[in-house]
């Protein structure tokens, strides 16, 4: 039987080290050595006797290959061990902090992007006049394209490259974000903005795979937990940004009645920032080397995994140290015929062939996501990524739907009810608001300011509307004689089972136009930016104990203390308790979000990591949508029920957590 990995460059062991550097004169010396004998570069420790951090390292290598040896799977995981152990050598600094920061930027505008519609649905809503059906709709096209996003994105990232995948997912992102802004036409926004999650959508699962393969086992936990504050990060950029643009109606342009470009439409673009710079970061960065060598490219692999190691010795002040590596061993390849086939023939055939060959490879990977050695830890991560994201995004949409409820329960209080007017020859030159009026009798009269008002069974004769902009303004059972609307947006729907006669309307307003002090609320955008800001303390305590508890520990921990927490949501009575309870469900249940994506990481083989990761990622998305058109169907009926949705699913995930394997301790497979 052929031994499965090839060996591209000479060596023992397929792992080999140069036996010695360059040879030197005798006399020579280099500047660095220059003034020092052998006994100043004894370690410290030695001393004491503490080992030398190598000599640690060594010894855990050690221990795993005999585990390994013990347990029959030598040949199996050497790849992983050999690449654990070139990842030790080439060190963690400059090039990992580069590459933190911009996959970190990709994080960010996923984290932007969930923000996006439910900022500017207010705005948007006016400026296309969308029914209810619509609003909802246009709430959930960002999910359901990241949910398809995630799925085609991390099935591909394992076929044809992580950093390759993440540019051209990030560059359709920006593409359709930036054709949205422009779209006047509701079908045109919503086909732009589904485009658009599909392209965000394959940002989480390459994010993750593609860093953590430049990371020793050490390492891993905690900054992959530092990573995760970028989705933070991102939250509070579209709460701020939105805060600082969107109120500013004035903040923009218009072509004729046809064409306008209000401040929500400025805001759309500004969150495409974080998407644009990580675009351009990814091209002055390399492939994982790791995928290059799972896909027997041995040459490309080596080179880059040189390239991290000077990097980062030359940053550390030691550009002398000399990158040993001579050889590792890559697996072969299968699929020689395909690449046959894939190059001869006409273009579209060429094109069919590999197409049709990427498509099979990619849900042969999918399906094997369920082979017997991955089937138990595939069904349990999927419980625990649905029932957290059903419970997260459930509630995220219930907060702030409840702090509306509450202020239009506050407004409706306070509507002033008047009976029986009887006004002859006079001008309403100010703003009629949260007003009813009943029975009234208007003749000769002039209006100019309406915002929220109605009229019920009133009579009006030679009256002149002027100027009007109110899409919360209705005449029931009226009667309307012999007047005047110059320059309103007052349509037929407006006026119900009315009886109009000699009614003019000139200079019609066309669409629908903000006038609402609701339509700009701050206090929305102040709760989701504490909302965001909240998280960091979560954060920052499982960056620092990831390593030190466990991934386990960590997840199970956190969901059960967040189930908990749903529990002070039955004394949300005010908008200030529901902002706090928010804000402690935000901050407890981060560390298990933190501690779910570490996990995926660690759980799957390098060939099928990004493929499990978008299978699962899109799983949340489909429980994010499920999770907010459920919550947010019972907001102003009861509490009880998204209440104890949301502890039943947290407590399920947590205490299935709870039968993972632990993996702070293994190599990246």
């Amino acid at each position: 039987m052929g031994d499965p990995y090839q060996n591209n460059i000479g060596g023992q062991d397929g792992y080999g080290y140069q036996e010695d550097y360059p040879p030197q004169e005798e006399d020579a010396a280099s500047d660095v050595t220059e003034g020092h004998d052998e006994d100043d570069q004894m370690y410290e420790g030695e001393y004491q006797g503490i080992p030398h951090p190598d000599e640690v390292k060594a010894a855990q290598r050690a221990a795993r290959a005999a585990a390994r040896a013990k347990a029959g799977t030598e040949e199996e995981e050497s790849l992983a061990e050999e690449y654990e152990a070139i990842m030790e050598d080439c060190g963690h600094g400059r090039f990992q902090w580069t590459l933190f920061t911009v996959t970190g930027l990709a994080l960010m505008a996923d984290g932007a992007e969930c923000f996006v519609v439910g900022f500017v649905l207010p705005s948007a809503e006016k400026d296309m006049c969308l029914s209810n059906a619509n609003k909802g709709m246009l709430g959930l096209i960002v999910y359901l394209g990241m949910m398809v996003g995630a799925f085609v994105w991390g099935g591909l990232a394992d076929k044809l490259g992580r950093r390759k995948c993440l540019t051209m997912a990030l560059a359709i992102n920006c593409v359709f974000a930036f054709l949205s802004s422009f779209a006047q036409g509701y079908g045109f926004f919503l086909f732009f903005r589904l485009f658009s999650g599909i392209g965000i959508g394959g940002s989480v699962p390459i994010v993750y795979s593609y860093f953590s393969e430049f990371l020793s086992m050490d390492k891993r936990g905690e900054h992959l937990s530092w990573l995760c504050m970028f989705w933070m990060m991102g939250g509070i950029y579209a709460s701020f940004t939105a805060w600082g643009i969107i109120p500013h109606y004035g903040w923009g342009f218009s072509m004729g009645t046809e064409f306008q470009f209000h401040s929500w439409r400025l805001f759309v673009l500004v969150c495409a920032l974080p998407a644009i710079f990580s675009l351009i970061g990814l091209s002055f960065m390399p492939e994982s080397p790791r995928f290059l060598l799972e896909n027997a490219k041995h040459d490309e692999g080596w080179m880059i995994l040189k390239q991290v190691h000077d990097i980062n010795w030359r940053a550390k002040g030691e550009p002398e140290r000399v990158f040993t590596v001579s050889q590792i061993k890559a697996p072969k390849q299968d699929n020689e015929f395909i690449e046959i086939q894939s190059s001869t023939g006409t273009a579209f055939q060429r094109w069919a062939v590999r197409s049709a060959t990427l498509t099979k490879q990619v849900l042969k990977n999918i399906l094997s996501l369920m082979s017997p050695d991955l089937r138990l830890s595939t069904l349990l991560m999927a419980i625990i990524w649905f029932t957290m994201a059903f419970s997260y995004y459930g509630l995220s949409v219930w907060f702030p739907d409840m702090i509306k409820h509450l202020q239009h329960e506050e407004y409706e209080s306070k509507i002033k009810v008047f009976h029986r007017e009887r006004v002859h020859h006079f001008t309403f030159n100010f703003s009629l608001e949260n007003q009813i009026h009943k029975e009234g009798e208007y003749i000769n009269q002039v209006f100019q300011g309406l915002v929220s008002v109605k009229f019920e069974d009133s009579l009006f004769e030679d009256c002149y509307f002027e100027d009007i902009r109110s899409t919360d303004t209705f005449f029931e059972n009226c009667t309307i004689k012999s007047t005047v609307f110059y320059n309103t947006d007052l349509w037929e729907e407006k006026f119900i089972h009315c009886r109009l006669e000699n009614t003019t309307f000139l200079h019609s307003k066309k669409g629908c136009h903000l006038d609402f002090r609701e339509d700009n609320d701050v206090l929305i955008y102040l709760v989701s930016f504490l909302g965001s800001l909240a998280v960091l303390p979560g954060n920052i305590i499982s960056a620092l104990f990831m390593d030190k508890i466990g991934r386990i520990k960590m997840i199970g921990g956190s969901m059960l203390i967040s189930a908990g927490c749903t529990f002070f949501l039955f004394l949300s009575f005010s908008q200030a308790a529901i902002i706090a309870w928010q804000c402690l469900f935000c901050g407890t249940s981060v560390a298990a979000w933190n501690g779910i994506e570490v996990i995926t990481v660690e759980l799957y083989p390098a060939a099928k990591r990004t493929t499990a990761f978008g299978v699962l990622n899109a799983l949340c998305k489909l429980a994010a949508i499920l999770g907010s058109s459920i919550f947010a169907s019972f907001v102003g009926i009861t509490k009880v029920v998204p209440i104890l949705l949301s502890f039943s699913a947290l407590v399920c995930g947590g205490l299935i957590a709870f039968k993972l394997p632990e993996t702070r301790e293994k190599v990246l497979l």
